[in-house]
């Protein structure tokens, strides 16, 4: 009994064993993908921000674009949302607690008597509102890890195409990313664009240095309404990277755990399985002696042989255990 337990134990500990590889590599994978994507969200930054610096100078120039982009509703009945996960699992509550979130903004809606459509981005997402019966416009996968500026493109036509056929407001679900140990879901308003963002103090020069004088061709309305579409593609881009993040530092940490926890879980099992094997010495042991005791009672004068065979067997046995 006690040998076939202690095979078991050897069993569970090269399986953790393994695991515990496993977890520690997608860690180190996981680190290091976070530097990757740190880098991505500050090169795109400046793209973002000279985009809103252009569009505060329109603006200011008198470039007041009807455009569907910066109507805002006078009443609101259905909402969108364009939720953003992960394609893979393994990120501890990462996915959870964008979906969670936009589950409850979408039943907050509902009880107010708005009805809603779905945007996803990320595998997860996906499988998430489809296997619990919600309605989806549209979903995208396949690029949570490393997006690209192009994978924003299509997220945000599929978005605007709502706002512009029936949704009078757009709602942006996705993680920020704030540092390597704190993130932090955001639903967020996303269409329609919000014209206070893009005030003087946005403009070229406001930081203090001299402002230059800008001549616009074609009109600055015309060139305001080309550049609202980039604005709203450069926010959802920038969203993406940040989620991106976001899943490479939650799975690092995940990863941290369940190989930390591991160790711990082999140390434990190790340990059972040393005290089975000194059980299994020692009733061996008994049962050696407790024999040699009742030979050596009828054998009378052959105890000396006796004992040298005791120690023998002995001997051989700690030597199996090895």
């Amino acid at each position: 009994m006690a040998s076939g337990q202690e095979r078991i134990l050897r069993r569970r500990i090269r399986s953790i064993d393994a695991t515990k590889k496993i977890t520690r590599a997608m860690e180190l994978i996981a680190a290091s993908r976070i530097v990757r994507a740190q880098a991505r969200v500050r090169a795109a930054r400046p793209y973002s921000d000279k985009v809103t610096a252009v569009i505060a100078n329109l603006a200011s120039a008198g470039g007041e674009a009807d455009h569907p982009l910066l109507r805002e509703p006078a009443e609101v009945t259905k909402v969108a949302y364009v939720a953003i996960a992960a394609d893979r699992g393994l990120c501890g509550g990462y996915n959870n607690n964008v979906l969670r979130a936009t589950e409850r903004a979408i039943a907050a809606d509902a009880a107010e008597g708005r009805d809603y459509e779905l945007v996803l981005s990320g595998r997860k997402a996906l499988g998430y509102f489809r296997f619990r019966g919600y309605r989806i416009a549209a979903g995208f996968e396949g690029f949570s890890d490393q997006p690209s500026y192009a994978d924003a493109q299509q997220v945000a036509a599929a978005a605007t195409e709502l706002f512009e056929n029936g949704c009078q407001r757009v709602m942006l679900a996705y993680t920020q990313f704030h540092s390597m140990g704190n993130q932090s879901v955001a639903i967020v308003p996303f269409m329609p664009l919000d014209s206070g963002e893009f005030d003087d103090d946005d403009a070229e020069g406001s930081a203090g240095g001299p402002e230059g004088g800008y001549e616009f061709e074609p009109e600055p309305a015309v060139i305001l309404e080309r550049l609202l579409p980039r604005y709203a593609e450069a926010r959802l881009y920038s969203a993406l990277l940040e989620s991106s993040a976001s899943e490479h530092a939650a799975r690092q940490r995940a990863m941290k755990a369940a190989t930390d926890n591991a160790e711990e879980l082999k140390t434990n099992l190790t340990r059972i399985m040393n005290r089975a094997r000194q059980d299994a010495i020692t009733t061996e042991i008994m049962e050696i002696v407790g024999g040699a005791e009742a030979l050596s009672q009828t054998a009378g004068g052959e105890v000396d042989l006796l004992s040298d065979t005791i120690e023998a067997r002995t001997a051989d046995l700690f030597r199996a255990r090895e």
